[in-house]
């Protein structure tokens, strides 16, 4: 559920984008344009800031609990807003709600699940964030009324997308926040956390819940001779001096990578890129909701292979395809091809990046890093994550103004095939691998 609330509100903003654009008055504006899509992103880089600190001394489940109320929150305020720095200050707020989720969830699942089902599990939390992008696509497009082709901005606004339309799409977010909140009060604690703190006894009971009594006397002695070895580490300098630097530049530039593949341009600014493509407000509501659709089929599809194919490999496919297709898509908009042309390749770079870069990076940061050391470095570069979706986003109005389309889209390829070099020289492979055979190969 929290992967769910964080794909709703990450992308919801961008069906609402024509219309809040229009009432706040900045459809002129690249830099406030930027400023409102952005601001979300903000807010999860400064809660990817607090995660670390706030895991490691309260557990995974009450910060979790922390996230679900600032969800809530966010999306009622952000929907009263009459202001674009009121907006964008609720929008942070639930960015905040969304660094903590994005960061803690994760680790959670990975903490939790047994080492054979653990990237499949992970990748489940990919998939609610993927069922919660296509949840808000098609709740705005079944918001949103239909918008004549070549409608102006004074049509818009006096509109019922104008004036409410976009108001309700933010507002439908507050009932799977609450749903997901009380789901929390029935969630275990972490059992690697639980142990860590010396709480054995509660512990022992969540693994018998999660694989019977010999799992968790096996388990229970791996971890606790994990955790003898060293105590909490917590000090970035410590972690570097102990010899854990090249781990963390792993991550870090893994996590960066996953969002300068640039795929999520298309998502928050799916307008932008369909209207250069020629199409209407409307048809865009539409071909979002198509591009969701395949978003969720080929997320499946990775569930199912993930823990078959590997982290690593799937990684390189999902770099070397986006850079193949930006490529081309560059091209298209070079070349001024547009329609069914710009949809089939777009829909190719959100199958591809479904089916490896989105799921996989979640995997693999859960993965890599002791768990002495888990909560803070998974904190590090969550927070590397979000400034990078941070930089993108605020980047792509300024971009495309400058660059063109094209010219944004071959910057994103080479980028990509950059990601490929790294990532074929630097990550082992981590499939069937328990947290501590990891820990051993890096």
């Amino acid at each position: 559920m929290g992967g769910f609330l964080f794909g709703y509100d990450w992308v919801v903003i961008g069906g609402a984008k024509p219309f809040y654009e229009v009432f706040f008055q900045i459809s002129g504006s690249a830099q406030l344009q930027a400023w409102a899509m952005s601001s979300a992103i903000l807010g999860c880089v400064l809660g990817a800031v607090f995660s670390g600190f706030l895991s490691d001394n309260y557990g995974r489940r009450k910060p979790l609990l922390l996230s679900a109320a600032l969800f809530f929150i966010a999306s009622i305020g952000t929907g009263l807003a009459e202001t674009l720095w009121v907006f964008i200050g609720f929008r942070i707020l639930g960015g905040v709600g969304i660094g903590l989720a994005s960061a803690i969830s994760t680790v959670y699942i990975a903490e939790i699940a047994p080492a054979a089902f653990r990237g499949r599990f992970v990748a489940l939390n990919q998939l609610t964030i993927v069922i919660g992008i296509l949840s808000a696509q098609i709740v705005n497009y079944l918001i949103a009324e239909k918008v004549p082709l070549g409608a102006d901005e004074a049509f818009i606004l006096g509109s019922w997308n104008g004036q409410m339309g976009w108001r309700w799409m933010f507002f439908v977010c507050a009932f799977p926040s609450l749903v997901f909140l009380l789901m929390l009060m029935l969630m275990p604690e972490s059992p690697r956390w639980l142990l860590k703190a010396g709480k054995t006894e509660k512990a022992m009971r969540i693994l018998q819940r999660v694989g019977g009594s010999d799992y968790a006397n096996s388990e229970s002695a791996t971890i606790q001779n994990a955790l003898n070895q060293a105590s909490e580490i917590t000090s970035l300098r410590k972690l570097i001096a102990l010899g854990m630097g090249n781990v963390l530049v792993l991550g870090v530039v893994i996590a960066v990578f996953q969002q300068w593949s640039g795929i999520n341009t298309v998502f928050n600014y799916a307008q932008e890129v369909f209207a250069a493509a020629g199409y209407g407000i409307s048809d865009t509501l539409f071909n979002i909701v198509f591009t969701g659709s395949v978003n969720l089929v080929f997320t499946l599809i990775a569930m199912n292979k993930i823990d078959k194919w590997g982290r690593k490999s799937l990684m390189l496919a999902g770099a070397s395809g986006l850079a193949v297709i930006y490529l081309f898509l560059g091209g298209a908009f070079y070349f001024d091809l547009k329609g069914m042309v710009v949809l089939v390749l777009v829909v190719a770079a959100i199958a591809i990046y479904a089916m490896t870069l989105a799921p996989v990076t979640w995997v693999v940061l859960s993965e890599i890093f002791p768990t002495k050391v888990r909560g803070a470095a998974m904190a590090l570069s969550t927070f590397a994550l979000w400034t990078a979706c941070f930089v993108l986003t605020y980047t792509f109005p300024l971009m495309n103004e400058a660059l063109g389309t094209s010219g944004t889209f071959w910057v994103y390829g080479l980028i990509c095939a950059a990601g490929f070099w790294f990532i074929l020289k630097n990550l082992p492979e981590t499939k069937h691998k328990t947290l501590e055979e990891i820990e051993k190969l890096l």
